[in-house]
């Protein structure tokens, strides 16, 4: 046998310095049950074996056995056992590693012993990179991330001439010369860390952003320095480059004196910058919090800083799970609440959540040129979830697969049929930009408040208050409005008066004596015959938020602080009562 090549030999050297724990578990807990063949987008779309999770892996499993296992050093052919030996070899496991696998993590749900394919992809990933053998796009990332702070390499000049001209289209659209995207404010509540794709290809998602911020009065910043949220040290494996993309962050945060960091919509964004991140700098404990801008959004819709009209978003909506949001954080709520709030007609695509099938461009593939033919080839099973919603919009939250889903609906040519009666393909939109649209401009609100629609005239409302004031108020208001009030002064009667009224809605105030509002909460939502009646609290300063987090009530359909604004708590019931009537009728 020829000996090693160098790089072969460098290759093989390093995945053995570099397999730790984690990796050994996986490595070692496969038994080869095909339980995770039908989970991977590779194999469904082609019918290749050599596409299966198992077998991908394999290409590297057989170095760690030659390696580490006492058979394979002994009888490697007896376990198929077996070393890379030219530069073709590594070229080979290049295609599996780059080019076979965007490390989506869903087969690892699949896995009855759970072997995370991703972190054996980026075991491979890294010791491949050493060795300069890995498609273009990602080693020239790499060399930008390092040189210039961001992924494509934007000047700060540019940087700072994009958020000027956001700034200004944003007065336009909001008529209002007041507002600004500050940069560098010292002590702001949270500094906004961005996707490069929304300053040099996407500039709507960052002035939908700075809209929801100025409308809800908030304090934040821009960074001029460490803005860029994505890291190519999670595509690479390279663990030094994601230290300094992720350090470039968060001491930047810490000079301008930023109480907290706010993640645009990118899933690898989300999952570097808050666990990755810190281990990889050695940045542990950070001084602030950090989190993703969905649940940034659900705090502002839960706290009344922020009413969305549903109706400004008529068109059929669906959503797609970023695989690092969905499989990699947990968060798949939180674009829902918001989603179901901004738009009229909310649209599940199945499968969802943690099972949802890659975007196809995760994992770093959308800068990988050389793939993007067998991309698009196995991108099937994603373009027929999308396809059979019937949506006419394609929300996400993340850039990656904003670009992704934009290429397979090209691809497969996914239309639906405009208003304007002719058929165009599904556009794709981030969670913040429909939120923004649908956001009420409060100079919109000093309106007189509106009667109820013929739809939900003469709707049924439970106002529950232990106040005698505020409920004579509500129900006073809500009738002068074309609704039918009825009121129960505590939480005790409210449950009983709900069985008896079934009424179309629930006014509830959290701070009563006796049974709280979120006892009465709680006990609706779990007693079938209460629990599809919407929920609108209504209450003084409780943190709502908070029990939501702990687990103790899920989200309410509406909140309001006092004191009571008539407008926007007409407004509320108005598009409370439009979705429930609309859910209905579907």
């Amino acid at each position: 046998m020829a000996p090693q090549s160098e790089k072969a030999v460098s290759f093989v050297k390093n995945v053995k310095a570099r397999t730790n724990r984690q990796h050994a578990l996986s490595f070692a807990s496969c038994v080869h049950c095909g339980m995770c063949n039908d989970s991977c987008h590779y194999y469904l779309a082609t019918g290749d074996p050599k596409m299966t999770p198992v077998a991908k892996m394999d290409t590297l499993r057989r170095i760690y056995k030659r390696q580490q296992d006492w058979l394979g050093k002994i009888v490697p052919p007896w376990v198929g056992a077996g070393l890379p030996q030219t530069d073709e070899d590594l070229e080979a496991l290049k295609d599996v590693f780059f080019g076979s696998c965007t490390g989506c993590r869903r087969c690892t749900l699949s896995c009855p012993f759970g072997v995370d394919t991703a972190i054996l992809v980026g075991l491979a990933r890294s010791c491949l990179v050493d060795e300069g053998i890995a498609p273009e796009g990602i080693l020239t990332v790499m060399k930008d991330q390092w040189e210039t702070g961001n992924q494509m390499a934007i000047t700060q000049q540019d940087y700072l001439e994009t958020l000027e001209w956001i700034e200004e289209e944003l007065q336009a659209e909001l008529e209002d010369d007041s507002v600004r995207i500050p940069v560098d404010k010292q002590d702001a509540d949270f500094v906004y860390v961005v996707n490069p794709r929304e300053i040099k290809y996407s500039p709507l998602s960052l002035q939908a952003a700075a809209k929801i911020f100025h409308v809800a009065g908030l304090s934040w910043t821009m960074g001029s320095e460490g803005w860029d949220n994505t890291n190519f040290g999670l595509f690479s494996g390279k663990a030094d480059l994601g230290g300094h993309m992720a350090n470039l962050a968060y001491n930047h945060a810490k000079k301008i004196g930023a109480k907290m960091m706010v993640i645009s919509e990118c899933g690898h964004g989300l999952r570097s910058t808050k666990w990755e991140g810190p281990n990889w700098g050695k940045a542990n404990p950070l001084p602030f919090e950090v989190i993703s801008m969905l649940e940034l959004m659900v705090d502002l819709i839960n706290e009344g800083k922020i009413i969305l009209d549903p109706n400004k978003n008529p068109l059929p909506v669906t959503y797609h799970d970023p695989c690092n949001l969905s499989r990699s954080a947990g968060i798949t709520e939180e674009p829902r609440f918001c989603l179901k709030r901004a738009c009229a007609d909310f649209r599940e695509m199945t499968p969802n959540r943690a099972d949802s099938f890659c975007c196809t461009g995760g994992g770093g593939a959308m800068s990988m040129a050389e793939y993007a033919k067998r991309r698009l080839e196995v991108a099937s099973p994603k373009a027929r979830t999308i396809e059979a919603t019937g949506a006419a919009v394609v929300a996400t939250a993340c850039h990656n697969c904003a670009d992704g889903l934009t290429d397979l609906i090209k691809e497969y040519w996914i239309k639906y049929r405009h208003p304007d009666g002719k058929e165009k393909l599904l556009p794709v939109v981030n969670v913040c930009e429909l939120v923004a649209e649908a956001i009420v401009i409060p100079k919109d609100l000093k309106k007189p408040a509106r009667a109820a629609r013929p739809q939900t005239k003469g709707s049924k409302i439970l106002v529950v208050d232990d106040s005698p004031d505020i409920v004579k108020y509500l129900s006073t208001l809500l009738e002068d409005n074309d609704y039918k009030a009825v009121v129960a002064h505590s939480g005790t009667q409210a449950i009983s008066m709900a069985r008896a009224e079934k009424p179309d809605l629930i006014t509830l105030d959290i701070v009563m004596p006796g049974r709280s509002g979120v006892q009465v909460f709680e006990q609706l939502r779990a007693d079938p015959e209460l629990a599809d009646i919407p929920v609108f609290v209504v209450t003084g300063e409780v943190d709502f938020r908070e029990l939501m987090y702990q687990k103790r009530v899920q989200a309410p359909e509406g909140f309001m602080k006092k004191p009571i604004d008539a407008d926007v708590f007409l407004m509320t019931v108005d598009r409370i009562l439009d979705t429930r009537a609309r859910r209905r009728s579907q």
